[in-house]
């Protein structure tokens, strides 16, 4: 039984792509009920997952949540969604703005059934705006917002990991914590609200460190001027022999102290002012060249753990196998999935994390929770509502 801290919250997910699903996931991993709604036959416009076997397992952002299956263009089948919302504290949407309302579950709909229902919507544009009705994806809401900019450097062009800064950074995260203010505020309150969650929006707002380093003058417009967009030598990633990567971040004066001893620079003349920008290229040729010598591993045993500000690169397979992420037990392996795991930690409260339904598969016992007859419950299917 799940003990998380999210216990008795009930969710509806409106299924879909992107990075909604993401946040019914964090809430199903907290304790939180998630109803997932699915289509009774799949989108034609999702990407296809090109695996063999039972797929659901790869779909771990599904994990923990319950399954049915209904048809949303059947009046009955959004009567019963209705139903459903009576009984949330939650519904959670991810399609084009005007969507909802076309399929008859306007957030004014919803909350007229459960006025204290949090209406969670999540768009890369948001619900209004000159671009609210067009396509886009993760770099072209970063773009947009700012936060891709620093992502580049004098001679590499703006770049980030794909979805982590907009569609979970921006997207995900923002509107689980936009939820749950305002399921902090029904309870309170009595008063449900419908929470606009853009990517654009919350891209900028996770850019907040960002700015106040922009408005203090240590970065500038110019890409490749300041410490933190690949000019400092003591702040960056360097290939080493094996081919593999490592970064350092020694900042401050004593990190910076303890990077120039650990890597036997302290006589260097080209490290001797940390902020004397007109040696920093020369700085870089030299750091390229040092950590070429030696071999990833090699760097690990000899700077990982001290305060140098020092990391390994690692891809998706190392990751889990890093005693750092063992020890944290930051990834999980599901049925040969390996995936991460809740976050943050408890001290008291146990988050337990789900397998991901089949598709339906807990029609019947959540159409029976809202108090349907097993006479109604075969009448709907034989009409194809469910």
């Amino acid at each position: 039984m799940n003990t998380g801290p999210l216990t008795g919250i009930k969710v509806v997910e409106i299924a879909g792509i992107g990075p909604a699903p993401c946040a019914g996931m964090m809430m199903a991993d907290m304790g939180a009920e998630v109803i997932l709604v699915e289509r009774k036959t799949a989108n034609a416009n999702a990407p296809a997952v090109t695996a063999e076997g039972d797929v659901s397992k790869f779909s771990f952002f599904n994990r923990g949540k319950k399954s049915i299956a209904v048809n949303l263009k059947d009046a009955e089948g959004v009567e019963l969604v209705l139903k459903l919302v009576e009984e949330a504290d939650v519904l959670i949407e991810g399609f084009r703005p005007g969507v909802m309302e076309r399929l008859g579950l306007a957030p004014e709909v919803c909350l007229q059934r459960n006025p204290k229902l949090v209406f969670g919507r999540m768009t890369g544009w948001g619900q209004t705006g000159p671009l609210a009705q067009a396509a886009g994806h993760d770099p072209n809401y970063i773009g947009v917002s700012g936060a891709l900019w620093y992502g580049g450097g004098k001679d590499k062009a703006p770049t980030a990991p794909l979805t982590l800064v907009g569609d979970l950074g921006g997207g995900t995260m923002i509107l689980a914590w936009g939820i749950l203010c305002g399921v902090i505020n029904a309870q309170k309150t009595g008063e449900g609200q419908v929470i606009d969650a853009a990517i654009t929006d919350g891209s900028a707002y996770i850019s907040s460190l960002l700015w106040l380093m922009h408005n203090t003058g240590q970065i500038k417009d110019q890409l490749g001027t300041g410490w933190a967009d690949g000019a400092a030598p003591w702040s960056d990633t360097y290939a080493c022999a094996d081919g593999k990567f490592v970064n350092i971040c020694s900042l401050e004066p004593q990190f910076y102290q303890e990077f120039l001893q650990r890597l036997d620079l302290v006589d260097n003349p080209t490290f001797a002012n940390q902020w004397d920008k007109s040696l920093w290229p020369q700085g870089k040729a030299e750091l390229k060249e040092l950590f070429g010598s030696k071999t990833r591993d090699q760097w690990c045993e000899l700077l990982e753990g001290t305060d140098i500000c020092f990391g390994p690169v690692l891809n998706f397979s190392e990751a889990p196998k890093h005693p750092h992420n063992i020890a944290r037990k930051t990834f999980l392996n599901i049925d040969g999935v390996m995936q991460p795991a809740p976050a943050p930690k408890f001290s008291r409260s146990q988050p337990v994390v789900g397998v991901p339904p089949k598709v339906g598969e807990h029609t019947d016992e959540l159409l029976r929770a809202a108090g349907l007859s097993e006479e109604t419950i075969a009448e709907l299917k034989a009409k194809g509502a469910v």
